[in-house]
């Protein structure tokens, strides 16, 4: 009774309209991230669209995840078309690019080749049941595990190795171009980062990805390089590539070569 007597005293507030007198309903706002397909220059493909009202054009970014596309929130479906129309045929080599970059995934079984300094190294697993360390022998890697088939392992002790090995190079590395570049490296990490072959703060941190140890030594070489340049050079300027350049002249051949690699 007590309501009725406030609904004849106030009448319900009526749902907020828009400009054009349509009511606004959660139905009307697009979802903020959903999952598309779209014919590209001949080929079906697969992205992520992300609706943002601070952006106010439309973006396309390709990465190990495909292609993410970012626009306004209320952008028309037209203006989206019209983008990915005119970039069908760099967002189609962009991705192949990124297929061709993709990483060997090891598989951990016996006779599996691995990658070490650039060289192919073929894995031995041997079943053991007292512990011991994983050991290189000319162009082999055996590993002692109590069960030749946990993955996990064999998996585990590799990668053990594999940051033994960093850990003793990557200081010697540092140590050698720091003295040709004048600068003064405050430490050397590793790193296991996913995205980051190395960086470089401020204060002379240098750290390294573990997973350098899987190419050649020219190009941990030019990873080093690049991450001291940043102790004169905090940037990417002309000046910075300048520096890289003093210490490693053919600098753009081996970033080639990096950048057909993934992590």
């Amino acid at each position: 009774m007590l309501n009725r007597l406030r609904n004849l005293i106030t009448p319900p507030t009526a749902p907020a309209r828009g400009a054009a007198g349509v009511t606004r309903s959660p139905r009307n706002v697009p979802p903020a991230i959903e999952q598309r397909a779209a014919l590209l220059a001949g080929k079906h493909i697969t992205y992520t669209l992300k609706r943002s009202n601070k952006r106010r054009s439309i973006g396309l970014r390709i990465d190990d995840r495909g292609l993410t596309v970012s626009m306004p929130l209320r952008a028309s479906e037209s203006w989206l078309r019209s983008v990915l129309e005119d970039k069908a045929h760099w967002v189609v080599e962009k991705l192949d690019g990124w297929c061709a970059r993709k990483p060997e995934v090891p598989r951990w079984v016996e006779g599996e080749t691995l990658r070490f300094m650039g060289e192919p190294l073929t894995l031995r697993v041997r079943p053991s049941l007292f512990a011991a360390d994983t050991q290189q022998r000319g162009r082999e890697l055996f590993v002692f595990v109590a069960d030749a088939t946990d993955v996990a392992a064999i998996e585990r002790d590799v990668m053990r190795w594999y940051r033994q090995q960093a850990a003793q190079l990557f200081p010697q590395r540092v140590a050698h171009y720091a003295a040709l570049m004048n600068v003064n490296p405050r430490e050397v990490k590793l790193s296991s980062a996913k995205t980051q072959w190395g960086s470089c703060t401020a204060r002379g941190t240098v750290r390294l990805n573990e997973q350098l140890m899987r190419l050649p030594l020219r190009v941990i070489d030019y990873v080093v390089v690049h991450e001291l340049a940043h102790l004169r050079e905090m940037n990417h300027s002309t000046a910075f590539w300048l520096v890289v350049k003093s210490a490693c002249p053919d600098y753009l051949s081996r970033r080639r070569e990096l950048k057909a690699v993934a992590l």
